[in-house]
């Protein structure tokens, strides 16, 4: 019974509550029609002829054997009666039976109408449409409340999301800003003729800090904006994706990337796509040992898509703690060292590859390093 829907269990309701009530029905006018025969022709007259003893005690035996005759004679009509009453009601509850488990799946497909309605359009919303109102008619009963109550909810998140972009747009401005000032006046000042080699020094370090906290700002504000809805979605050349992310990826000393690349195609914005391969390869880069190397495979995937795998070498990572490699502000496991990046970017890679309907898995390599897989549909 569970694994059949809400229509079938209730057309099964009904059906069943019919069959019972008639069964019991059928079996009440059974026996009401019994004992009704039974009292107005079935009528016991005698225990058995007396002993014949004169002419007229004769005839008074031969009437009396002959009504008894009559008597079984209508008993057994009467049985055959009740038989074809039974076989008939049997057979007509039988008939009106499944006559009222297709009008109680008719009527349990209309009732349900409104709250396929509210499922309709609960998958049909995204954060794009979260304007759109079921805006249910009808009568004030329980699923025109639930209607009203899921167009309420619709409301308040539009306004949350509303609220999101803007602080978003807000924070993109007057979080940059300032500290592009700051560069500024820092680069500024290490160009000065007259500043003293101590002033020079403490302007390198608030530079490096200044930087450090751009990245920390910019990579939290593509997580909010990858964590949103696409707004573009085309075909996209994984192939040249992943070959123009290699391009901005800083080169490191010592390490070696070796690529596998085939044509594959994937829908979705390509400047989302093309910065969460930049932070697959970055990380792999930067999360290497001295000499160590960097395998990208893209391979075109069943049924569509595309799948991209990037390997490194490095130190060796506990599986307990791959699944935490993907929240914020984790660095193979250590929110101390802060050197080394911000901690956002696996995370920004498993918010773009989400808002893409892809998947992301990463598991550690016995040699040491990580192997990530990037699953991406068509």
């Amino acid at each position: 019974m569970k694994r059949l829907g809400l229509r079938m269990r209730l057309t099964l309701i009904y059906g069943g509550l019919f069959f019972v009530a008639g069964s019991a029905l059928l079996w009440i006018t059974y026996l009401l029609t019994a004992r009704s025969l039974d009292a107005k022709f079935v009528k016991v007259i005698g225990t058995g002829p007396p002993p014949p003893q004169t002419n007229a005690q004769t005839k008074d035996a031969l009437f009396f054997q002959a009504q008894v005759q009559a008597q079984a004679e209508v008993g057994q009509r009467a049985d055959k009666a009740l038989n074809e009453i039974l076989q008939w009601s049997v057979s007509a509850m039988v008939m009106i039976g499944l006559a009222a488990v297709v009008i109680g799946y008719l009527v349990a497909d209309r009732a349900l109408k409104p709250l396929n309605r509210v499922t309709e359009t609960a998958q049909r919303l995204s954060e794009s449409t979260l304007h759109e109102r079921i805006a249910l008619e009808g009568p004030q009963d329980e699923v025109k409340r639930l209607a009203d109550t899921f167009d309420a909810m619709l409301g308040r998140l539009h306004r949350v999301f509303d609220a999101q972009r803007r602080f978003i747009a807000n924070a993109s401005h007057e979080l940059r800003t300032p500290l592009a000032i700051n560069r500024t006046v820092l680069e500024v000042s290490l160009e000065e003729p007259e500043a003293s080699p101590d002033l020079k020094a403490l302007a390198r370090a608030l530079l490096g800090t200044n930087a450090r906290y751009e990245r920390l700002i910019e990579g939290l504000l593509l997580l909010a904006q990858s964590e949103q809805e696409l707004t573009t979605r085309k075909p996209v050349q994984l192939e040249r994706v992943v070959r123009t992310a290699l391009e901005l990826t800083p080169a490191k000393r010592g390490v070696t990337i070796v690529e596998d690349l085939r044509p594959a195609v994937a829908e979705g914005d390509p400047l989302f796509l093309e910065r969460c391969v930049f932070n697959l390869v970055e990380n792999a880069i930067k999360y290497n040992i001295r000499g160590g190397q960097v395998w990208i495979t893209l391979r075109e995937s069943y049924g569509g898509g595309g799948t991209v795998t990037v390997e490194n070498t490095g130190p060796v990572v506990s599986p307990f703690e791959v699944d935490d490699l993907f929240e914020p502000f984790r660095r193979n496991g250590d929110r101390v060292q802060s050197g080394r990046g911000a901690g956002l970017g696996l995370s920004i890679v498993r918010a773009i590859t989400e808002a893409h309907g892809g998947t992301v898995t990463a598991k550690p390599r016995p040699e040491g390093g990580l192997s990530v897989t990037l699953r991406l549909p068509a």
